[in-house]
Parts: structure tokens; sequence; C-alpha cells
């Protein structure tokens, strides 16, 4: 069987024992260190790659011990093998020192042999070790990359299902990245944790997505819609909730006849947060504060806040930007009505936020405006 190199690190205060460890392994390939005492061992472990650490356990000062439990307390250095040295016959040292992790224990005097089938051994344990870390680590790598991979491809899937919603009213597709980046402004002055506001940042783009089941009669339409024009034009909240909310019938197709087994089961899916935050947004972003909103007529907290604030969001968009019906109003005018709405439209709590974070969201709106592609 191959002798793996490594580093070894001799502990022990008796100069005249590790002189004779010295000469136990001479023709070994293996390179030897010697500190003689605990202090001296643990800065020298800090500064030099070890494989194998051999100790004794009475020494002046810290014992051999100490060293092991401090070496087993050290994230870095928690995998070496140590090999404790005692002259003692006592068993409750032995069981000691392999209750704090000890590898291996050798009694004194001790025969060559001996010490060098130990030291193999529990080479031989560091190497096994070192390289399943390798492989872990590697496989973590992977994991990340592809994790990585199917974030961008989700996200990609996200923008371009936005864009389709909008491009029949906006051709840039810009409203979809303004909202989505005044939506997590206006979270993130709210204080809202990183996790919300990455959903918020995500789902916020599909808030209209339910426009692709409007007529472009009605969607386009330049002059004022007729209340039944309006009915049809508000189902769009409904139409977006449902889009987002239920499992297509190829998926339940996929599920029965194919044997996908990445379907999911009706509870796995409808617990997805993206869909779920997304539907709650498509549903709700037309609610009123004061509950003269639709599609069902919330008031206050009854409307999700994701919707409160995609509300404020959309609609401050909605204002300076072009339409079939107006063109754009004028920034501080627009402002000066969102500001207006506290309490009737809006969320109040979200229009202090969105008073305080003005310059930031016109800076998105002129970065990101309507004559500009999409991203």
């Amino acid at each position: 069987m191959e002798v793996p190199n490594g580093r070894l690190l001799f502990v022990d205060d008796d100069v005249a024992l590790l002189e004779l460890f010295a000469r136990m392994l001479e023709g070994q390939p293996w390179r030897v260190n010697v500190c003689s005492g605990v202090d001296e061992a643990l800065e020298f472990l800090e500064s030099h790659p070890v494989d194998t650490v051999i100790s004794d356990i009475r020494m002046p000062g810290r014992d051999g011990f100490e060293l092991l439990a401090a070496i087993r307390a050290s994230e870095r250095l928690r995998n070496i093998p140590v090999i404790i040295l005692t002259g003692d016959s006592d068993r409750a040292l032995k069981r000691q020192a392999l209750d704090l992790g000890a590898t291996d224990l050798l009694n004194k005097p001790i025969a060559r042999e001996d010490l060098l089938a130990r030291i193999r051994s529990a080479l031989r344990l560091k190497s096994y070790e070192d390289r399943l870390a390798r492989q872990v680590d590697e496989l973590d790598r992977r994991v990340r990359e592809r994790t990585r991979e199917l974030e961008i491809s989700r996200r990609e899937v996200v923008w371009r299902l936005a864009k389709a919603a909008e491009f029949r009213d906006d051709e840039t597709g810009n409203h979809v990245i303004r909202v989505a980046l005044f939506s997590r402004l206006l979270a993130e002055g709210l204080g809202m944790g990183r996790d919300f506001l990455e959903l918020v940042f995500l789902t916020s783009p599909l808030h209209d997505i339910g426009k692709l089941g409007i007529p472009d009669s009605i969607l386009l339409k330049e002059d004022r819609l007729n209340p039944q024009e309006r009915r049809l034009m508000e189902a769009h909240c409904v139409m977006g909730a449902e889009i987002l909310s239920r499992a297509p019938k190829a998926i339940m197709a996929s599920a029965e006849y194919v044997g996908d087994a990445l379907v999911g089961s009706p509870g796995e899916r409808g617990d997805n947060p993206l869909l779920k935050m997304a539907s709650s947004i498509a549903l709700g972003h037309h609610e009123r504060w004061d509950g003269t909103g639709y599609p069902r007529g919330l008031v206050g907290a009854e409307i999700p806040l994701e919707s409160r604030i995609v509300a404020v969001a959309d609609v401050f968009d909605a204002l300076t930007s072009w339409r079939p019906y107006k063109p754009p109003v004028p920034e501080q005018e627009a402002m000066r009505i969102i500001l207006k709405g506290a309490g009737g439209h809006f969320d109040p709590d979200l229009i202090d936020v969105f008073s305080r974070c003005c310059e930031s969201l016109l800076a998105v709106r002129r970065q990101f405006n309507a004559r500009e592609d999409f991203p």
C-alpha cells in the first residue's frame, strides 16, 4: 500500500526524545518539525500545513490534552490526526484523550515499527479526509454554479413574460423594470428583509400579466373607456392571478402521462413563494387603501403589503408615462398626486417612504425612460 507523504509535528519537552524520533524516521518520506511546548505548537500550526501531530501529554505549563482540545476546537485544524504519547498506564488518561478526539494512542517506550505504523495510518486517514473535502468542495461549487444558472434562467423567463404583457402598450418594456425598481426601493424604505426585497423585485414586473387577456380594442383605446369596457379592463387583475396561481394543463398532463417527477403535488406548487407573491400582486395592485379599489374592494391592511407597494410604484410610473389615452404628467405634479393619495388611494406609511426616497425614484425614472430599449 502506498505510503502518503506529509508533514509531521512532534510536540514534547524532552529534547532527547525528539532526537530519538528523528533517528527513527530517517529514510521516511515525511517532513518532520518539532516543538517543545503547546503554545509553540499552536503558533506553528497557525502558519504551517501539518498532516499529523504526535504529542506527549505531560509537559510543563499547558499539557497535551490542552493542545488536543485546541486543535479540535479550531475550524481549520480540527481534521488533523493527533497521536497522543504517554508513559502512563492509567486508563482514565487514555479515555480522556480519546474523548477529546485523539486519533491514536502510543505508550512509552515506543518501538520504531509501532511508531511508523501509527503514523502511516494517521497520514492515510488525513489523505482520505483531504480527498473527501476536495470532492465536497467541488460538489458545492457545481451546486452553486448550477443554482446560479437556474436563478438566471428563472429571472430571464420572468422578465420576458413581463415584457410580453407590456409590449402591447409599452413597446420598450421599461415600465416593468421601473415598477420593479420602484417597488424594491419602497420595500427597502419600509425596512423589509432581503428575501422580501428580492421577491418583490422579481414578481412586481408580472403585475399586469392579465393584460394578455384584454382585447387590443380596449387596451389600446385612445378615448375614455365606457362602463362595459372598464369592467373588461379591470378583469385583468383576476386573469393575472389565475395565470400565476392555477396549474397549467400542460403541467398536469406532464405529471399524468409522462410521469414527470419535477411537477410536484398541488400543495408543493401552491407553496412556491415567487408564484404566490406574483399572484397576490397581480390580483391586488389596483386595490385602494380606502376600500374603493378593485377587484375585491379590500380596505387598509387587508390588502397584501406587496400589492400596496406595487400600487404606488405602478401609479407613479403610469402618471409619468405616455399612454394611448394620455400624455405624461410632469414629475413634480405626479409626486404631488401620489402624496395627496395618502390614506385614500395609498397606504399612508408607504407614502411617507415615497416622500423620503423621491430622488432615488426619479433617478430610476430618468435612467429607464420610455425612449430606451428594454435592457
